[in-house]
């Protein structure tokens, strides 16, 4: 079923479990803030973490509701089932060219990047120290690598990002780079603590 924005709609006993297990995959690493889509499942995925690793340390840490990463606006798509809606014939739309798709009676995909984007600019022109932390939903943050990785929106749909999934992107050069993108296992605290990268690397590696 495409959720999208309605209500009450909360984490399942495998989501739980999967938000349990962040606590350990992220462990404590510096951060700058922690900006969350406002839909209830987001707070319930990141909560966990907040409460066992974060909140400890630094309790004045809070996360700041931000409706520019909330869930795309599916309108009257929202609460269907996706066998019913692969039917539609704007589903191909939606596979092949989402830069032209707008929901009917919600929002566009491309503007739904737009301001997805937003929230990652207004990051990195910021002199905070620390990571930013972004919890939000599987086409927003596809939105957000392709941007990184200078795809077209069309092409975006070859991005996969499974739920409780970590994505780390690094924008303390002149492009964005992807560190990490799609992982559901590995324990991820020692590559958001290590130093920045003073220059790209050829062949992807430090040796001599």
């Amino acid at each position: 079923m495409l959720s999208g924005r309605r209500p009450n709609v909360h984490l399942s006993l495998r989501g739980a479990e999967q938000a349990e297990k962040l606590t350990e995959r992220l462990g404590y690493f510096p951060i700058s803030e922690i900006r969350i889509s406002p839909m209830e499942r987001c707070l319930e995925t990141i909560e966990p973490w907040l409460k066992s690793t974060i909140w400890p340390k630094s309790p004045t840490l809070l996360p700041n509701l931000d409706q520019d990463l909330n869930e795309v606006d599916y309108g009257s798509w929202s609460g269907k089932k996706l066998s019913a809606l692969s039917r539609n014939k704007l589903w191909k739309v939606v596979q092949d060219m989402p830069s032209r798709m707008y929901f009917p009676g919600g929002e566009g995909i491309a503007q739904m990047q737009t301001r997805a984007i937003k929230v990652i600019h207004d990051s990195t022109t910021s002199k905070k120290r620390g990571a930013l932390v972004v919890v939000s939903h599987g086409d927003v943050i596809k939105s957000i690598v392709a941007s990184a990785l200078a795809m077209q929106l069309d092409e975006f749909q070859r991005i996969i990002i499974d739920p409780a999934s970590i994505t780390i992107l690094e924008y303390s050069q002149g492009k964005p780079r992807v560190l990490l993108l799609n992982d559901s296992r590995a324990v991820v605290t020692e590559l958001l603590t290590q130093p920045k990268r003073s220059k790209n690397l050829i062949g992807g590696g430090s040796g001599k």
